[in-house]
């Protein structure tokens, strides 16, 4: 580009978008990169998925989001935020991911897969779904082993091993057992997680108590193999009949990306980038963070509903 930008938005979910938004009534000039589809992250979250937060929590810009229920699904917010960015007419370059940020003189240079960008300011608002959390056992590469779940018939009539007990594992559980597989989870604590869906626990915990479901508690596990898995249980350890393994065992933000731009992390249990909340700049001048990014492995600190605030912040603190 010829020009320099006034912002260059990195990550085109909905606080990407709500920036892009601010941005445009700011009369700033902008530019949004998403390295896949529009609301990448969202796009790749289970087909059924239903969100925790009521459709009012989702709105970004106080635009209506319309839904059949109190609490919309997947389809409908891919929808919503579709239809925002499109009317707006929203300046966004899909499939374009960035690789690198230099820093010149009076500006930052962005060097994407498509192009090469001159801007004074950037947001990052790339969230957390990109990388998953290793489990670190033999086998984990194996092509029946997936961080990702999609859609339960894929899994009907097969030996299921669900890995974590977060809202993630629980869904998945349940909708490959009423799919016909045969469901084993495997849990770390002593119990499903506190922060599951509240209409969703005592289902899960039905299911087990009826046998429905199999479930380990305070295991672990510890190799998996094309037919079978092994796990550490209280008891010691158990082999199990297995298909698929789905580690469900959460994600990270990019953190390698915010290292490579010198934004720096905080202490090695969270990781919590360096950044002021009065105005969400980080130590790197004319570099901002937006969303879930915020809180580094605390990725239940942040949603849209409480950082959709962060693109107002911005936009004044660049403006001013």
């Amino acid at each position: 580009m010829n020009t320099t930008l006034d912002i260059l938005i990195i990550g085109a979910g909905p606080i990407g978008i709500a920036c892009g938004l601010e941005a445009k009534k700011k009369n700033l000039n902008y530019l949004i990169l998403e390295k896949g589809p529009l609301v990448n992250s969202l796009y790749n979250y289970p087909t059924n998925m239903t969100f925790f937060s009521t459709s009012e929590k989702l709105e970004i810009d106080s635009i209506p989001f319309i839904s059949n229920n109190p609490k919309p699904n997947k389809r409908e917010a891919l929808e919503y935020y579709r239809r925002i960015a499109m009317s707006n007419e929203l300046k966004i370059k899909l499939f374009e991911k960035v690789e690198s940020v230099k820093k010149q003189e009076d500006a930052y240079q962005v060097n994407s897969s498509k192009a090469t960008y001159s801007t004074k300011n950037i947001i990052v608002a790339t969230g957390f779904y990109d990388i998953p959390n290793p489990l670190n056992v033999s086998g984990e590469n194996l092509v029946k082993v997936s961080h990702y779940y999609d859609d339960p018939h894929y899994y009907a009539g097969q030996d299921v091993a669900v890995i974590g007990a977060s809202n993630s594992s629980v869904d998945a559980a349940l909708e490959v057992y009423r799919k016909g597989g045969n469901v084993s989870m495997i849990i770390r604590g002593k119990s499903i997680g506190e922060r599951v869906k509240y209409w969703v626990r005592p289902d899960i915990i039905n299911r087990i108590e009826e046998g429905s479901i199999s479930v380990y508690y305070e295991s672990q596990l510890k190799e998996i193999r094309d037919n079978e898995i092994e796990i550490n249980t209280p008891n010691g350890i158990k082999t199990l009949k297995n298909d698929f393994v789905l580690a469900l065992t959460g994600y990270q933000p990019n953190f390698a990306f915010l290292e490579s731009m010198g934004i720096r992390l905080g202490d090695t249990e969270k990781k919590i980038p360096t950044y002021n909340p009065q105005t969400m700049e980080t130590n790197q001048k004319g570099i901002y963070l937006a969303g879930v990014i915020c809180g580094g492995l605390e990725t239940h600190k942040w949603f849209i509903e409480n950082s959709r605030i962060h693109a107002k912040i911005i936009m004044e603190n660049i403006k001013s």
